[in-house]
């Protein structure tokens, strides 16, 4: 006679989180690199900053580029149409930034080596490999995120190594051999 464990029924909501950790483990796989994003806040003093792997390019003519944010996001009101915003595009070195800018329990700012843009109205990161200088064009729904389309006015770039995200871990080109 063999024992076994009693099967434990799994609700509808465990099947819908568990499919939901697969389909993000799934995601994962796929390599980005990895921005912050900085604002001012709409009617306030206060900056903005978040860390978005969720960037892409989408036209040369006009220039544009896109990113997502969570419906949920205290900061979405900062990133209306017409909104100023800089994309930071993050160099292999600057690590800390991204784990600071994802924490939404931190003073994003403190002790980080910025300046405020002010005729842009928008702080910009020193170190970085790439700037794309924006304003929000448009903001489309996508399930429960908005994907922010932000044409380019302009931008600058640098010779540093980008810092990539994949599997949940973060990795610098260095480290990367060509195939």
């Amino acid at each position: 006679m063999s024992h076994s464990k009693p099967s434990v029924p799994t609700s509808p909501a465990d099947d819908q989180l568990q499919a939901q950790r697969a389909l993000r483990q799934a995601l994962g796989h796929f390599g980005t690199g990895v921005t912050v994003i900085t604002a001012r806040q709409a009617g306030q003093d206060g900056l903005v900053g978040l860390t978005v792997n969720s960037f892409s390019s989408v036209s040369m003519e006009p220039a544009l580029v896109l990113w997502s944010l969570s419906n949920k996001s205290p900061n979405l009101a900062a990133f209306a149409p017409g909104s100023p915003h800089v994309i930071h595009i993050l160099a292999d070195t600057q690590k800390d930034l991204a784990y600071r800018f994802a924490n939404p329990k931190v003073d994003k700012f403190a002790d980080v080596d910025y300046v405020m843009n002010e005729a842009f109205d928008a702080p910009v990161i020193a170190g970085c490999v790439a700037r794309f200088y924006c304003e929000t064009e448009s903001l489309l729904q996508g399930g429960d995120h908005s994907i922010i389309l932000a044409r380019v006015l302009r931008f600058d770039t640098a010779t540093h190594n980008p810092l990539l995200f994949v599997k949940g871990s973060m990795l610098s080109t260095d480290t990367l051999a060509p195939v």
